[in-house]
């Protein structure tokens, strides 16, 4: 065994570990620190495949900035998890549904693997000599696959949207900024002239 495949090995294990520790975890501080720790693992795997890029984007955006964001808010807000928990049962059919999938395409995926080993090696995307990880990455990502990325971005911001629009909350007795009144507000509404004769004051 190669010191690569050790590597391997210990990068995958230690990342399934991780993984079934995140869902399993009563904690959700735990949870998240399990997460981090199946990233950190998945950049090392990355690193193995020569996508360094990858490697590095996975700790700088994720484990830097969106783990340690995740950390912050579950430690910071008092949610009851308890309550979250009630009820989860019922939906326990549609996450068996769904994994039965996701473990078909794993099969399937790694069937394909034995039935013909030569998909293995052979490779969708031709090398070109001379061209970093990152120039290679840009130059598929922004020519071949653009439509797709430009249709994650969509998606994305669908989704940021939807998610400001559910967390958004109108109180009744709070204060807020009605830019319509602003603008159609007219000058004999704000201001009053007053005649005040000298020395006696308003």
């Amino acid at each position: 065994m190669t010191l690569q495949l050790a590597f391997f090995y210990l990068f995958s294990t230690v990342a399934i570990i991780s993984a079934v520790m995140v869902i399993s975890a009563r904690n959700p501080v735990h949870s998240v620190l399990f997460l981090i720790l199946a990233f950190v693992n998945g950049a090392g795997i990355f690193m193995l495949a020569g996508a360094e890029f990858l490697a590095l984007l996975l700790i700088v955006v994720y484990v830097g900035a969106v783990m340690v964001l995740f950390l912050f808010v579950v430690m910071m807000l008092d949610i009851d998890f308890a309550e979250l928990r009630q009820g989860i049962l019922q939906y326990a059919p549609i996450g068996a549904l769904i994994g039965g999938i996701l473990l078909i395409e794993l099969i399937l995926v790694a069937g394909s693997f034995v039935i013909t080993p030569e998909v293995a090696t052979s490779s969708a995307v031709p090398f070109v000599e001379g061209m970093s990880n990152t120039e290679a990455l840009g130059n598929m990502l922004y020519t071949r696959y653009v439509y797709l990325f430009e249709a994650a971005g969509l998606i994305l911001l669908v989704a940021m949207i939807g998610a400001i629009v559910l967390t958004l909350k109108h109180k009744p007795n709070v204060k807020r900024q009605d830019i319509n009144a602003q603008v159609a507000r007219k000058r004999e509404d704000a201001v009053e002239v007053v005649s005040v004769e000298s020395g006696k004051g308003i």
